[in-house]
């Protein structure tokens, strides 16, 4: 009887793997959308100054964007009115725009203004401590981004327990937390144009009802 041939090897089928669905946060959707300005007859400065990039300071230097133009204090940020607070809104515009120093200065200004101690003051903290972030990605300092970014995120967590809410001055928390956590997570880009205003983080800071403004 002839020898029969040798069967071919049985090969194990994998069962299939499920696969996990990502979540997209709604605030992260929004850097794929057209970006509406919330101020948009309002100059923006030709500029967007990097400290140690050679940029000329906006105040300091005659060749600054905002030279001998002595700035203004704005009036105290209110939770319940916010969409009429002009610095609020400009703050926004800057840095979903990527003037991160300058959207910095305008909100610190009204921190000051807003009394750091009080609860509108201890948000705007944790704002002025996110455009902080971005201004060390601009200067290529990681450490900074991540010192910068976790503060931020502490600061709107403890607001977020302290007030109890879902919503503060038209941002959702759990998006600024996001948005803190993203700018720590995130690998840049280097040799980025001095002086040249780019979104650096994959989002924009949207506030809801949008103000009539």
């Amino acid at each position: 009887m002839p020898n029969a041939s040798p069967r071919a090897p049985r090969t194990k089928t994998k069962p299939a793997t499920k696969r996990k669905t990502i979540t997209v946060p709604a605030i992260e959707k929004t850097s794929i959308v057209k970006f509406v300005r919330l101020l948009p007859a309002t100059e923006l400065p030709r500029y967007t100054h990097v400290p140690g990039t050679g940029t000329p300071h906006p105040y300091r230097d005659p060749r600054g964007h905002s030279f001998n133009r002595k700035p203004v204090n704005p009036k105290a940020l209110n939770e319940d009115r916010w969409a009429e607070c002009r610095s609020y809104l400009l703050g926004l515009d800057l840095f979903n725009l990527g003037f991160y120093w300058e959207a910095h200065d305008e909100w610190e200004r009204l921190w000051r203004q807003s009394g750091p101690d009080s609860m509108v003051g201890k948000f705007l903290k944790g704002l002025v401590k996110l455009a902080a972030a971005g201004i060390k990605v601009r200067e290529e300092s990681i450490h900074g981004v991540r010192r910068h970014a976790a503060s931020a995120g502490e600061v709107f967590a403890d607001v977020a327990a302290e007030t109890d809410l879902e919503r503060f001055c038209g941002l959702k928390f759990e998006d600024l937390q996001f948005a803190a956590d993203r700018a720590a997570q995130l690998v840049y880009k280097p040799d980025l144009q001095a002086g040249r205003p780019l979104r650096v983080f994959p989002y924009v800071l949207t506030p809801e009802p949008m103000p009539l403004m």
